[in-house]
C-alpha cells in the first residue's frame, strides 16, 4: 500500500521522556475515501497524556503528541463518508482504529480488540509509519468510524473530557446495569470520580462518595452525591459494611481494596477505572464470603461511547473543567502531579499559533 500524501499541521511535543512539550510542526495524511479532517477546537488533559509523555510506562514512542480527548469541527470528509459533512461537530475519543473483525470489535468493543487498538496517539500509524500522533495539534484525520457525533446543547469544551474520562465512568456502570433501587460508591473525587458520581446520580442510584479530604464534601454533594465517606474514618466505612451493590474505584494511587471489598452487598462488584502503579494486595475471605467480585473496565467501544455523548446531551452533562493555554500544558502537567485542577483541564486549541 502506498503511503498517502500529506499535510502540515502546528503540534505541541516532545521529543523524549525528560523534555517539555513544545510547538513543531506534524505531518497528517490528507483524508482517503472514508476519512474525516477535523480542526480541533479543544482537547482535554488526561494523565494518561503526562504518562506517555514522560515514558513511565515504558512503551512511548517518539516524537510523542498527546491528547485523546478531543472536540473539533469537520472541515473535509472523504468520497465515500456517510455519517459526516463539512460544518459537523465532532469528537474523537482514545481510539483511532482496531481491525474490526475480531469478536470483540464486532460487537463494538473495540478497546479490547484481540490484534490490538489503535489508540489515538502513542499507537504505530498504520497509514504513515511512527507513532500515532494526538490532539494536542490543530487539525486531525481519522477514518469516520471512529468520529463521534457532540450533541448540538453540550458546551463544547466541558464535553472534550467526555471521550475518555466520561466513557470511563459510564461504561462500567451500564455494563452492570446499575439503576434505581440500587446503592452505589464512587472512590475518589478526580477527572474519572466526578464524572462517576455524575452518571451514578443521573442513572438513579444512591451515591456514596469515598474521599481521603473533609475538604472535599461540599464539592462532592454539589456535584450529585446523596452522602459522603471519609475512608479513614473507620467508624464511617463500617457504617455502610455489606451494603452497596458497585463500587466504582477511580483512584491510581496504593489504597486497601479490601477495605472497600468489605462495603458490597452479597454479588457486589468493586470494579477498578484507576490503575495503581503497583499490584495491591486482596484478601480471598472478602471475596468468598458474599460471592463478591473484583473486575476492571477500559474506556469503551464506539457505540458505547456515542450512547454516552447522547445520555449527556438528554442529561445535560459535562466535566468541570479549567481552561487552559497550549503554551501552559507543561505547568499544568505539574498542578496534575499535585492533583490541582477541578476536574480536567482542556485546552483552547485556537491558542496553538
Amino acid at each position: 500500500m502506498s503511503k498517502p500524501t500529506c499535510y502540515s499541521t502546528k503540534a505541541f511535543l516532545t521529543p523524549n521522556a525528560t523534555s517539555p512539550l513544545g510547538g513543531a510542526t506534524i505531518e497528517r495524511r490528507n483524508p482517503g475515501d472514508s476519512d474525516v479532517q477535523i480542526q480541533i477546537q479543544y482537547c482535554g488533559v488526561c494523565h494518561s497524556d503526562l504518562h506517555f509523555a514522560r515514558n513511565e510506562w515504558g512503551f512511548t514512542q517518539y516524537p510523542c503528541v498527546p491528547g485523546h480527548e478531543i472536540v473539533g469541527r469537520v472541515t473535509a470528509v472523504g468520497s465515500g463518508v456517510k455519517k459526516f459533512q463539512v460544518g459537523d461537530t465532532v469528537g474523537v475519543g482514545c481510539l483511532v482504529d482496531s481491525c474490526r473483525t475480531c469478536p470483540n470489535c464486532r460487537n463494538g468493543l473495540e478497546q479490547y480488540c484481540d490484534t490490538g487498538m489503535v489508540m489515538t496517539y502513542g499507537s504505530t500509524d498504520t497509514h504513515l509509519g511512527g507513532p500515532t500522533l494526538g490532539g494536542y495539534a490543530q487539525s486531525i484525520v481519522v477514518t469516520e468510524d471512529f468520529v463521534l457525533r457532540i450533541p448540538a446543547n453540550l458546551d463544547l469544551a466541558a464535553a472534550a473530557p467526555l471521550l475518555c474520562a466520561g466513557i470511563t465512568t459510564y461504561s462500567p456502570l451500564r455494563h452492570w446495569k446499575v439503576g434505581p433501587g440500587q446503592k452505589v460508591g464512587i472512590v475518589g473525587l478526580g477527572g474519572l470520580g466526578h464524572m462517576g458520581v455524575k452518571f451514578a446520580r443521573a442513572l438513579g442510584t444512591h451515591v456514596v462518595l469515598f474521599t481521603t479530604s473533609p475538604g472535599k464534601a461540599a464539592d462532592a454533594l454539589r456535584l450529585g452525591a446523596h452522602e459522603v465517606v471519609i475512608s479513614k474514618d473507620d467508624a464511617q466505612m463500617a457504617a455502610h459494611a455489606g451494603s452497596f451493590d458497585l463500587i466504582l474505584d477511580a483512584v491510581s494511587a496504593s489504597h486497601d481494596l479490601n477495605a472497600y471489598l468489605n462495603l458490597l452487598k452479597r454479588d457486589g462488584n468493586l470494579v477498578l477505572v484507576g490503575a495503581p502503579e503497583k499490584p495491591l494486595p486482596v484478601a480471598a475471605f472478602a471475596l468468598l464470603f458474599r460471592r463478591r467480585s473484583l473486575s476492571g473496565s477500559l474506556i469503551g467501544g464506539l457505540p458505547e461511547t456515542q450512547e454516552m455523548l447522547d445520555f449527556c446531551g438528554k442529561h445535560n452533562l459535562t466535566c468541570d473543567i479549567e481552561m487552559i493555554r497550549m503554551d501552559e500544558i507543561n505547568g499544568a502537567y505539574e498542578r496534575m502531579l499535585k492533583s490541582d485542577v477541578k476536574y480536567r483541564f482542556v485546552i483552547d486549541m485556537a491558542t496553538l499559533g
